[in-house]
């Protein structure tokens, strides 16, 4: 099979062929049909620190996909060949405290599609049947199975505290950002604001229908505060882009008693005042990842009851390129200005 392999404990990618991965008794063989570009895999690619400390090369990366069941192990039960499905990138143990408790995702034991095992970025990938999420909506196309991952991380992050009628900031207008716009719009929020730098993703989240998109290398969260009409903070803020700046920003402009949820990852430390996080009574909570599987279940009744909704997360998704143009794919992406990049690998 083709695959996008790393070889090595060096930066880049090869389009090469493997050999295609053998299912086990538990397991499921799906064949590739779409793959989303996600941050996690410019590190792979880069090859920079977090990425030589957390991958054991050699490795097929990717993680976000949407493909079609083609074989299935003796003990798999509900999984059919033919399905159309996505996958639940984290792999669990089953039997250390959490996972025994019902909180999968806080699994300590945790391996990684394309991380610490093979992944997507292949004409095949083999998961456990326990990971599998079967679409039943006809109307989930390849492009959007492809970024049910990071969807998820978007409703996840959106859903961690009530919404309705409550000011929210979402800070980075990258794609799970973009898409959490629309679930806060979804689940009631009243005015929604959002802040970047680039301009074209700033745009997307005005069609998105944002009532606030703010530049932030032009203006200030508090002056966006005033234009609309907001006398008090923001109630509920969603951090997104691990910026060292936004968080702070953040917590200055939260009402008292504002519930944050953290998801973007920082890469370097951030300096904030734990004072007024203190005499403020904010809460903060630390995200990863999806619920399992609670959020996948969200995700699918959101997508299949409200055609809006379907429309602004299909939209997210702004190039669609074949697999063999994998190097602009990663281009693109590592730009920053648009939304999600999905590579076809239909074309083999």
């Amino acid at each position: 099979m083709k695959a996008l392999y790393k070889a090595g404990a060096h930066a880049g990618f090869e389009l090469v062929d493997r050999p295609e991965p053998e299912t086990g008794p538990g397991d499921v063989k799906i064949r590739v049909m779409t793959t989303g570009i996600c941050g996690t895999d410019l590190h792979i690619q880069s090859w920079d620190a977090w990425a030589q400390g957390i991958i054991n090369a050699p490795l097929i990366a990717g993680h976000e996909f949407y493909g079609e069941v083609v074989e299935i192990g003796e003990d798999v039960l509900d999984v059919k060949v033919g399905d159309r499905v996505s996958g639940e990138g984290h792999i669990v143990c089953g039997i250390c405290r959490n996972c025994r408790a019902g909180r999968k995702q806080m699994c300590i034991n945790t391996v990684s599609v394309g991380v610490q095992r093979d992944g997507a970025f292949a004409e095949y990938v083999v998961i456990p049947e326990t990971n599998v999420w079967v679409h039943q909506d006809p109307s989930v196309t390849p492009e959007l199975g492809a970024i049910f991952d990071p969807f998820g991380n978007a409703v996840h992050t959106a859903l961690s505290f009530p919404l309705v009628g409550e000011d929210v900031l979402i800070t980075g207008a990258g794609p799970i950002g973009l898409m959490a716009i629309a679930v806060a719009r979804h689940a009631g929020a009243r005015k929604i604001a959002i802040t970047d730098v680039s301009a074209p993703r700033l745009e997307l989240a005005r069609k998105l229908g944002v009532d606030l998109a703010i530049d932030v290398s032009k203006m200030r969260v508090k002056e966006a505060q005033r234009e609309l009409g907001m006398r008090e903070g923001f109630d509920i803020g969603m951090e997104m882009s691990g910026h060292p700046t936004a968080l702070p920003e953040m917590i200055d402009n939260m009402n008292h008693g504002g519930r944050i949820a953290m998801l973007g990852l920082p890469s370097q430390s951030i300096d904030i005042d734990w004072g007024k996080v203190v005499t403020h009574m904010l809460t903060m909570k630390g995200i990863y990842g999806r619920e399992m599987f609670e959020t996948w279940y969200a995700m699918s009744a959101m997508l299949s009851s409200n055609p809006v909704l379907h429309a602004n997360i299909s939209a997210v998704v702004t190039d669609t390129l074949p697999a063999t143009d994998w190097e602009k794919g990663f281009e693109i992406a590592r730009a920053g200005v648009g939304g999600k990049v999905v590579l076809d690998w239909t074309g083999f």
